[in-house]
C-alpha cells in the first residue's frame, strides 16, 4: 500500500484529522507509527465503540502498530464503578478485543499511571490548565457534569499524559474527545510530545436526534451482550424517518459499522416490493433511501441481520 492509499483509508469515515499534513509527514518519516485509542471498562462494548474500533482496523491495514488502552483508573476517576467492578470489566474487555480479531497491544492504565514520572507530568499539565478548560473537556465524557468531582478534572490531564507514555504518534477517538486532545496539542511543549489527533463521527441515539448513542439510556444503543431478539427489538423501534438522511442512526450504523465489514449490502424483500437489492457503496444506499426507494422497515431488517452477524461471535466470548 503506497502513501496515498494509506491516507485514503485513514481519512475514510473520519470527522477530522489534526492535521492531514502532519499525517503525511509521519508516513514519510516513520516505518511503523503507533496509533492508540482508550476505552473505559465500564460495561460492555457497544456500537459507539465499534466506530473507533473500525478505524483502528483501518490504521492496522495502513501499517500502524495499534495500542488499545483499557483505562481502568480513568473509569474509577470518572465514577463508573468501584475497583472490584472495574477489575471485572477489564477481563471482559480483554476477551472482547481478542474476539474482534484486532492485532493490538492491549495496555492497562494501572500498569504505568502510578509511576513518579507520569504523575509529575500530570501535575505539570494541571499547573497550566484552568478549571474551566478541564470542565469543558469533560462535558461530553462525564455523566453528570453539573456535579463534577475533582477526580473528573484530573481525568483529561491523565488522558493527555497517556499519549506520551504509550509513545503514540496518533491519538484516535470519537469527536467527543476533541477538547481533551486539544489540551494535549496546546501543551505539547510541557510534555515534550506531539501527536496527530484523528476523530471519528458520533452515532446519534437510536431514540432520535439530540443525544449521542449511549447504552446507559434504554433504547439508545446496542451492546455486544445483547441477544438477537434484543437487537431486533431495539432496531425495530429506532428512529429512522422515511427519506431522511440527516441524524439517521440506522444509516449511520450502515455507513460506519456495516459497510466496512460487509460488501455487498443486501436488502431482502418480496418481489411485490421491488425484490432484493445488492448495494456495493454506502453512497448508493443513501441515495436510494433519500429517494424513497428503500422503506425504513426493509433497511432496519437488513441492519438487524448484519449486526447479529457481526456481534454474535463477540457475544459468545464476553463472559
Amino acid at each position: 500500500m503506497d502513501e496515498k492509499e494509506k491516507i485514503e483509508i485513514i481519512k475514510k469515515n473520519t470527522e477530522e484529522i489534526l492535521t492531514e499534513e502532519d499525517l503525511k509527514k509521519l508516513l514519510k518519516t516513520k516505518k511503523k507509527p503507533i496509533v492508540y485509542c482508550g476505552y473505559e471498562p465500564s460495561g460492555p462494548m457497544h456500537l459507539g465503540h465499534f466506530v473507533t474500533i473500525t478505524k483502528l482496523i483501518d490504521f492496522e491495514k495502513a501499517g500502524f502498530k495499534v495500542k488499545i488502552l483499557i483505562a481502568d483508573i480513568h473509569a474509577f476517576l470518572n465514577r463508573k464503578g468501584d475497583e472490584n467492578y472495574v477489575k471485572k470489566e477489564v477481563e471482559n474487555w480483554k476477551k472482547t478485543i481478542k474476539a474482534i480479531g484486532l492485532n493490538a497491544e492491549v495496555v492497562l492504565g494501572s500498569d504505568f499511571q502510578f509511576t513518579k514520572e507520569y504523575q509529575l507530568d500530570v501535575m505539570r499539565l494541571a499547573q497550566s490548565s484552568t478549571i474551566n478548560r478541564g470542565l469543558r473537556s469533560m462535558q461530553e465524557i462525564a455523566r453528570d457534569i453539573d456535579n463534577a468531582t475533582i477526580s473528573q478534572l484530573w481525568y483529561p490531564l491523565m488522558q493527555v499524559a497517556d499519549i506520551k507514555y504509550l509513545k503514540a504518534d496518533v491519538a484516535e477517538g470519537g469527536l467527543e474527545q476533541r477538547k481533551v486532545h486539544m489540551i494535549g496539542k496546546d501543551m505539547k511543549n510541557i510534555l515534550n510530545h506531539n501527536f496527530i489527533a484523528v476523530h471519528t463521527p458520533l452515532i446519534t441515539s437510536l431514540k432520535g436526534p439530540g443525544e449521542k448513542m449511549s447504552k446507559s439510556l434504554p433504547g439508545s444503543g446496542i451492546s455486544v451482550t445483547d441477544s438477537y431478539e434484543e437487537i431486533k427489538s431495539t432496531i425495530k423501534n429506532a428512529y429512522c424517518p422515511e427519506k431522511i438522511i440527516e441524524e439517521n442512526p440506522i444509516l449511520q450504523i450502515s455507513r460506519l459499522i456495516i459497510f466496512p465489514r460487509i460488501n455487498p449490502f443486501i436488502i431482502t424483500r418480496p418481489e411485490k416490493y421491488g425484490g432484493n437489492l445488492s448495494i456495493k457503496k454506502y453512497e448508493d444506499l443513501e441515495k436510494l433511501y433519500s429517494e424513497g426507494k428503500i422503506h425504513p422497515l426493509d433497511l432496519k431488517n437488513a441492519v438487524t441481520e448484519y449486526l447479529e452477524k457481526i456481534i454474535s461471535p463477540i457475544r459468545k466470548n464476553w463472559r
